[in-house]
């Protein structure tokens, strides 16, 4: 009978939103906390990239039409898809370096200040990498003095 050796990866229970939020403020980006905020973008990814091949197989499917009026819709219908596709493909982005932040370990913790962004604005934006207070600090800079 084989044993298990300490490279062994453990299964960790996979939380629900509720039980994230209720937990005390010392597991923090735990491992569970982890794999339930990897287990959210890995579902995010999956879904902007079927999003993108739906998108490709609509795109080559010719639809032939002679009406002008019919043409000019189905052209902005592409435009219109082809720019949310443009809009997921930065959010992939996005997502791919939470997934890599996650590995290094700096998922969860403010890029500028170091202090938890909190597990409530992560379940309601997982890519998130400021906490409220520096979003909002650095949308203020914005305003006042643009890009």
């Amino acid at each position: 009978m084989a044993t298990k050796t300490a490279t062994a990866v453990k299964k960790v229970r996979e939380l629900t939103d509720e039980e994230i939020l209720k937990a005390p403020e010392k597991d923090y980006m735990s491992e569970a906390q982890l794999a339930f905020f990897r287990a959210k973008l890995v579902e995010l990814r999956d879904q902007l990239l079927q999003n993108a091949d739906n998108t490709g197989e609509h795109l080559r499917e010719n639809e032939i039409t002679t009406d002008p009026s019919d043409r000019a819709t189905l052209e902005e219908e592409y435009t219109l898809e082809l720019r949310t596709r443009d809009r997921e493909r930065k959010l992939l982005k996005k997502v791919e370096k939470s997934l890599r932040m996650i590995d290094d370990g700096s998922y969860g913790w403010c890029e500028e200040t170091g202090e938890p962004i909190g597990v409530a604005r992560l379940i309601a934006r997982p890519t998130a990498t400021l906490s409220l207070e520096a979003q909002e600090r650095r949308e203020r800079v914005q305003k006042l003095y643009g890009d």
